[in-house]
């Protein structure tokens, strides 16, 4: 398989977008991809994403400029003729964009979204005392979830004085500093006027390259989205299954591929809540708007399943890992983590110290696409264990995303391997 082909069909990255509320990340999908990702009814109502967003978009480069200006997008170029020089764009590869919302009360939807990240866009707003709490805690989660491609854009320097851009700049290297992303490029851009994207796309091209993915594995796929496409008064014949979108993580899927999807469904056992696997065969597969017959690792892809649509209505199976039958990993009710806690609260205003996790206490567990809360029933120095109040479906050697409950706010705290 020549994977160069497959990703002109298929995107075969994902792309992150992190930042504070109201920094333009979602106005920089749409500059990049032409796609407004927050169209669900209540962010058009209030103007920010609630849900994990998604838009693919094609990287195209011009064979006669020289870069950045010879790359740009099949938004930025729906001719597919280069704007200076008028030659005809050539296809490098689609990318996956991935719009995670900024808002404090959404933590958990972000973390869920860095997981599929092979790469992110830090987006920070020019005209604001950046770094902002939540691109702090973005900037952390980032790091606790493993993603090591990053480039920052200072956005909205069209409406900030130009000292105030230079402030700004200075104040984000000096937080990037000693970091893991000490090295990434920042690039000024305006999202809204689509300013410098060609640099932008550029360095995408150059910073988050595809990544190596065992195709020979069996087939792995973390949920992050779940639908009933039918439309109200569908009559019960012309009925379509339920769709499950995500990531795959390995090996390859097909259509007429039999899938089981853990931990699956709540049942009532012996007046008892119990989660039993689910089966279903794959029907179709999509990605972006372009049909399949067969799906790869990266990037977004939705498929479509003989599941009844109630099941997969209103992203209820987000969370669950859908695989090869008799292959996926082991469902914990119960975990034994050795956790690493940072020194300080990130997403605060005030820089709190993180105190020792303690008997009793809730804690939220990020794990893959899955968000579960858990009680704590044992501590003994740095191993913990905890009661979790929905199972998840992960290998032992995991790494988790810890928060806390602090002020009626999730707050990340930490992380932990599964032991």
């Amino acid at each position: 398989m020549d994977v160069s082909e497959v990703e002109k069909i298929q995107p075969l990255t994902n792309v992150g977008t992190a930042g504070h509320v109201d920094n333009g990340k979602s106005t920089l999908v749409l500059a990049l991809t032409g796609i407004w990702t927050a169209y669900h009814s209540e962010e058009l109502k209030r103007g920010v994403t609630l849900k994990l967003g998604y838009a693919d978009c094609e990287i195209l480069k011009c064979p006669n400029c020289p870069p950045p200006q010879c790359y740009t997008t099949n938004s930025l170029s729906p001719d597919y003729k280069c704007r200076y020089c008028g030659a005809d764009l050539e296809l490098i590869r689609k990318v996956s964009f991935v719009d995670v919302p900024g808002h404090e009360m959404l933590m958990a939807t972000m973390l869920a979204g860095a997981t599929l990240m092979d790469g992110a866009i830090l987006v920070v707003d020019a005209s604001r005392d950046e770094p902002l709490p939540q691109t702090r805690e973005h900037f952390k989660a980032l790091e606790i979830i493993g993603v090591r491609n990053l480039i920052v854009v200072q956005n909205k320097v069209d409406i900030a004085p130009e000292d105030k851009v230079k402030e700004n700049y200075r104040r984000i290297r000096e937080f990037l500093e000693g970091t893991w992303a000490e090295n990434a490029p920042i690039i000024p851009i305006s999202a809204l006027h689509k300013v410098n994207i060609d640099v932008l796309v550029y360095a995408i091209e150059k910073l988050i390259p595809t990544p190596q993915r065992d195709y020979s594995r069996p087939f792995r796929m973390l949920i992050a989205r779940s639908f009933d496409v039918n439309k109200p008064g569908t009559p019960p014949e012309k009925l379509m299954g339920g769709v499950i979108g995500g990531t795959i993580l390995q090996g390859k899927l097909a259509i007429g591929d039999e899938i089981e999807i853990r931990p699956g469904i709540r049942v009532t056992k012996g007046g008892r809540p119990v989660y039993e696997p689910i089966f279903t065969e794959v029907i179709s597969l999509k990605a972006g708007k372009v049909a399949v017959e067969e799906a790869y690792p990266g990037g977004l892809i939705g498929v479509g399943t003989t599941l009844d649509p109630s099941v997969t209505k209103a992203d209820a199976l987000i969370g669950n890992v859908a695989g090869k039958p008799g292959t996926l990993p082991p469902v914990w009710t119960t975990l034994r983590l050795e956790a690493n806690l940072l020194e300080r609260v990130v997403g605060t205003k005030e820089m709190m110290k993180v105190e020792r996790i303690r008997v009793r206490e809730p804690l939220m567990i990020n794990v893959g696409t899955a968000t579960t809360l858990g009680i704590v029933t044992h501590v003994r120095g740095d191993e913990v264990e905890i009661v979790l109040r929905k199972p998840i479906c992960t290998e032992a050697g995991s790494r988790v995303a810890i928060s806390r409950n602090i002020h009626g706010r999730w707050r990340l705290i930490g992380w932990g391997i599964i032991r």
